[in-house]
């Protein structure tokens, strides 16, 4: 009975040490795999280039900067990861970022800009209001984006982010979201879009001033623009487009010596 037991504790402690001899190899082969993992990810994940698309509003080294804002940012997966799995800090005007890898030494950042068609100053606050194709007020800032037209002659004492600019009267945004969203798509995007007491619109370019009238065929009237606008560049004046209709076309430059 003593030899039987003395053998089967003999075989104990070699199935044990055959244990412990397999999970210090597993450990071994698992620290082995995360110390090169963790290697690569040092020498190889390098940010050397930064490839920035969709943006307008900033130039492709300010998008850069702002993404490769910490310590760690010379990693380029640890960027990725960040801007995929944490709340990062929000740019103005930006409506959101994807940032990925195209290799492990390039960044591709792709900007989906706010999209937006004026803006008007509110005193109370001492800022600019843009506005989106909807009405909504999309962004406050002091600063002035280009090719923005700013908006003056409407009453606007205070904005909420997100919500619908506060015009008391419908008709009112109605002709600016036409007249702004016409410009933007056939190009001829002015200085300002100006409204006078009585709500009719008229257009700065420069020298030029473009008078619209009413919100009556106001679509129609922005139509025939691209095609005078060109002709009248560099001069001053007034372009009579407010008595436009189907029947009449009557547009009229009163240029200004």
């Amino acid at each position: 009975m003593r030899k039987r037991r003395k053998k089967e504790s003999i075989r104990q402690r070699k199935r044990r040490k055959n244990r412990l001899k397999m999970v210090c190899s597993v450990i071994f082969s698992l620290l082995f795999i995360a110390a090169l993992a963790a290697l690569i990810i040092w020498k190889v994940f390098v940010v050397k280039e930064v490839v920035v698309k969709g943006n307008k509003h900033y130039s492709k080294e300010q998008i850069e900067k702002f993404v490769l804002s910490d310590e760690h940012s010379w990693n380029s997966l640890y960027v990725a990861l960040k801007y995929r799995f944490l709340n990062v800090e929000e740019l103005p005007f930006v409506d959101s970022m994807e940032v990925s890898l195209r290799n492990p030494q390039t960044l591709e950042v792709s900007v989906y800009e706010k999209g937006i068609l004026g803006y008007l100053y509110i005193s109370a606050i001492n800022q600019y209001a843009y506005f989106d194709k909807d009405g909504f007020v999309v962004e406050t800032s002091r600063d002035i984006i280009e090719d923005v037209p700013q908006v003056e002659g409407l009453e606007c004492d205070k904005v909420v982010l997100y919500e619908k600019l506060p015009l008391k009267d419908n008709e009112l945004l109605r002709g600016l979201l036409t007249a702004t969203l016409a410009l933007k798509k056939h190009e001829i995007v002015p200085q300002k879009v100006q409204f006078d007491d009585f709500g009719k619109i008229s257009l700065i370019y420069g020298g030029i001033e473009v008078l619209l009238g009413d919100t009556d065929s106001l679509s129609q009237k922005i139509l025939r623009l691209p095609y005078i606008l060109p002709e009248i560049s560099g001069k001053t004046g007034i372009l009579h487009v407010e008595n436009w209709t189907e029947n009449t076309k009557d547009i009229i430059f009163e240029e200004r010596k």
